[in-house]
């Protein structure tokens, strides 16, 4: 039988018999969470680390991996941006753990980001987020903002969204929101929007007198044009403001919400009444139709014994990593750090979303766009969705240094942010 070898299979195989040993004790490969779980991030990032524990338990009821148990480290960096840094380091180095799947808001990646590239960790970041950041160490499932914030901005400027005219961009205030907001400004202005017609507010994590904030959205979309929000609200700070919107009576008719942070779960603390009509933008939503959100929704309740039947977009995004990362270890025979990466180009998955799902050799996901709109019931629609997984941009087109630039981490060609592929070594 003729063997064909591609250097791909050439480099995982190097990397598997002359690479760094896995880390696992014998017999157990350990698999460290970091998400909060305590704070104000922690009403979002809870069920995270509730997933990854029914993907490490259902995988465990399979034989574990390579013959191994997996075995769950989980920390609580209680949603404080340097103990992130802290308790990485100490999955990594204390724990010795193969990957981590992890962090929530972009200012807990960045803080941990660092600790990962100087030991040569591995982690999996589920929640959409801003882009412009490319690492070898990092595989983001979550959205970037051409797989987002672009087709939400589309979708309210087209005739089916309400042709939208005048904007506020009002998030919390960090980096997710700030550069997401510089890229949806600089996309604004090439399909003609004035500077005038775009407000941007911020507020601290954990904001929740919205009063002034509100009534001052509500005079700047009184002036005859329609005008919709864009949220890039975190964590609870959304219970605080959609209940401001109800108690001064902004609904989706006279100034719709497109939500980037929001989902289901959030939205059950806030109540159905006031809210219909509200948007948001996301891959994946849990009133999806496939056999495969049946099956995902069912094994989120059974796990939880029932009491919790709520699935949403991070969820799956840590549930499709989990998948690809399982698979990876399974194709390279290890789970060693070099081997597993190279072995996560190309893996692919069946979602829950009801597309096959890819991992590109830029770190990121070929995933679908999504609008949802809140029903009476309090949970969303899906109105709208692409025909077809959209490829993520890693660096955005409409900021001009990023443009030119690139992220492709295949060998030979390792790059995560230059104007042309360029051997860097390892």
């Amino acid at each position: 039988m003729k063997l064909a070898w591609t250097w791909r299979g050439l480099v995982s195989v190097f990397l598997i018999l002359f690479g760094p040993a896995a880390h696992a004790a014998e017999g157990i490969i350990k698999i460290g969470i970091l998400h909060s779980l305590s704070g104000t991030m922690a009403i979002s990032e809870s069920a995270l680390k509730d997933t990854v524990l029914m993907m490490i338990a259902d995988q465990n009821r399979k034989g574990g991996l390579l013959g191994q148990k997996l075995q769950p480290v989980v920390v609580d960096p209680a949603s404080n941006w340097d103990v992130f840094a802290e308790k990485a380091q100490e999955l990594l180095e204390k724990e010795k753990v193969a990957v981590v799947f992890g962090c929530w808001t972009s200012v807990s990646r960045k803080s941990v980001l660092p600790v990962f590239e100087r030991l040569n960790g591995l982690l999996f970041y589920p929640v959409q987020y801003e882009g412009e950041e490319s690492s070898r160490n990092i595989f983001y499932t979550g959205a970037g903002p051409s797989q987002q914030a672009i087709p939400a901005v589309r979708y309210l400027m087209s005739k089916e969204g309400g042709r939208v005219r005048r904007w506020v961009l009002l998030g919390t205030d960090y980096v997710y929101p700030r550069t997401t907001n510089k890229i949806l400004s600089a996309y604004l202005a090439t399909e003609g929007v004035a500077p005038e017609d775009i407000t941007t507010i911020y507020t601290p994590f954990g904001y929740s007198d919205w009063r002034e904030i509100v009534a001052k959205i509500k005079a700047f979309g009184s002036v005859g044009k329609k005008t919709a929000i864009i949220s890039t609200i975190n964590g609870d700070a959304n219970i605080h403001f959609y209940r401001e919107l109800i108690t001064q009576r902004v609904n989706a008719n006279n100034l719709p919400v497109m939500a980037l942070s929001v989902g289901d779960r959030e939205l059950l603390q806030v109540g159905a009444i006031g809210l219909a009509g509200q948007l948001a933008a996301w891959n994946y939503f849990q009133s999806i139709k496939s056999a495969e959100n049946d099956a995902f929704v069912k094994m989120w309740a059974d796990f939880n014994e029932q009491r919790d039947k709520t699935t949403n977009d991070p969820m799956e995004a840590t549930f499709i990593g989990f998948r690809m990362w399982a698979q990876a270890v399974t194709q390279a025979g290890t789970a060693d750090v070099n081997a597993v990466r190279q072995a996560m180009y190309g893996q692919r998955v069946k979602a829950p979303s009801g597309f096959e799902i890819v991992m590109n050799t830029n770190h990121h996901l070929s995933k679908p766009a999504m609008i949802g709109k809140i029903n009476l019931a309090g949970t969303f629609d899906v109105v709208w969705r692409s025909i077809n997984p959209i490829k993520a941009s890693v660096w955005s087109r409409y900021i001009p240094e990023s443009a030119r630039l690139t992220a492709d981490w295949t060998f030979p060609w390792v790059c995560g942010g230059c104007a042309e592929p360029t051997f860097k070594e390892w």
